[in-house]
Parts: C-alpha cells; sequence; structure tokens
C-alpha cells in the first residue's frame, strides 16, 4: 500500500515538472555517490520544474528563474512549523558555506503574513532569501502537503532531489554531498 501510495505521488509530482522532449543529463557520480551515503537518492531523471515568482521578505520580487547556474535548495516552510524551525539553523550553516560558490536557498514561507515571518528573521538572524506565499499559490502548484518540504535543483535549474521531512543540512556528510554536487558541470 505505502508503494503504490508513493508511485502516485511520484506520477503527480511528474505530472507538474516534467516537461516532454527535454533532454534529462545524469549528475555526476560522485555527487549521486555523496548523496547516496547521507541516505538521499538523486532522482534518475532530473525535472524541470515551474517557474514562480513572489515577494521577497524586506522588499523586491524574485522568481526561481533568477537563481539559473546556481545550485538551488527550494524549501517551504511556516515559522509554526516546528521541524522547520529545527532545520533552518543547519540551512544557515549550509548557505554561508557554499553561497560564493553557486549555492541559493529560497525559503519559501507557505501562509503567513509578512510581519510574522519579518519577526522570525529578525529574531534568528538568517541571511538566506526568504520569499513569501501568502496565499499558497506555490505550495499549492508544487503539491505540498507536509512542511518542510525541499526540492534541490542543479545549475541547469531541473529537480535532481525532494526531501519531505526535517534534515540536517549541515552535516559533514551532506557539506561532502553539496561540495561534490556544486563541483559538477
Amino acid at each position: 500500500m505505502k508503494k503504490e501510495y508513493l508511485s502516485v505521488i511520484f506520477a503527480l509530482c511528474s505530472f507538474f515538472f516534467v516537461f516532454p522532449g527535454q533532454a534529462m543529463a545524469q549528475v555526476s557520480q560522485e555527487a549521486v555517490q555523496a548523496f547516496s551515503i547521507t541516505g538521499i537518492r538523486v532522482l534518475e531523471q532530473r525535472q524541470t520544474p515551474r517557474n514562480f515568482s513572489l515577494p521577497l521578505l524586506g522588499g523586491g520580487n524574485a522568481s526561481l528563474s533568477s537563481s539559473a547556474g546556481k545550485v538551488v535548495i527550494l524549501n517551504f516552510w511556516a515559522t509554526w512549523c516546528p521541524p522547520c524551525r529545527d532545520e533552518m539553523p543547519s540551512m544557515e550553516i549550509l548557505y554561508r558555506r557554499f553561497k560564493d560558490e553557486g549555492l541559493e536557498i529560497l525559503a519559501v514561507n507557505l501562509g503567513e503574513d509578512t510581519g510574522t515571518v519579518n519577526q522570525f528573521i529578525q529574531n534568528t538572524g538568517y541571511t538566506f532569501p526568504v520569499m513569501l506565499d501568502r496565499f499558497n499559490r506555490t505550495g499549492t502548484t508544487y503539491g505540498i502537503s507536509s512542511i518542510p518540504a525541499s526540492f534541490i535543483l542543479d545549475r541547469e535549474g531541473r529537480i535532481i532531489v525532494r526531501i519531505i521531512g526535517s534534515i540536517n543540512w549541515s552535516s559533514p556528510r551532506m557539506i561532502a554531498a553539496f561540495d561534490a554536487l556544486l563541483r559538477s558541470r
């Protein structure tokens, strides 16, 4: 039953993200092995996500496509979510470690007002970009039903990993996996 459920979820996610006829290059074997050591499986075929644009906390707008050429962690979260709050310090460590080497984190807050999110970010001092999905439209497009949920995109802008739940983004194994991914072209 669980396997069938996961197959249905994968099929639905594929409907949202894969565009037929696009060549699906492979992630470097070193990066695949490094993520495997963390317990995270790299997708056999990269998937192209739908672009979106949202307001940024602090002003302006940003789109997913504005991170072209970077490795991106697209993270969906909320301030009221304990697992989201648990993983954010490690996201900040990873971001500071690799932001100058081409890592971007787009933390998409789902359904909260600007004041609540701003207060949380000011209190925590996180420096990665925070996007505001006030009405959960982007979350819905991406099929987000529980948070935290994250997607890792390669430098070509294709999804290579999906993660549901909180993880330690700054463990030595995860640092090694991102190092390998950022070095692969």
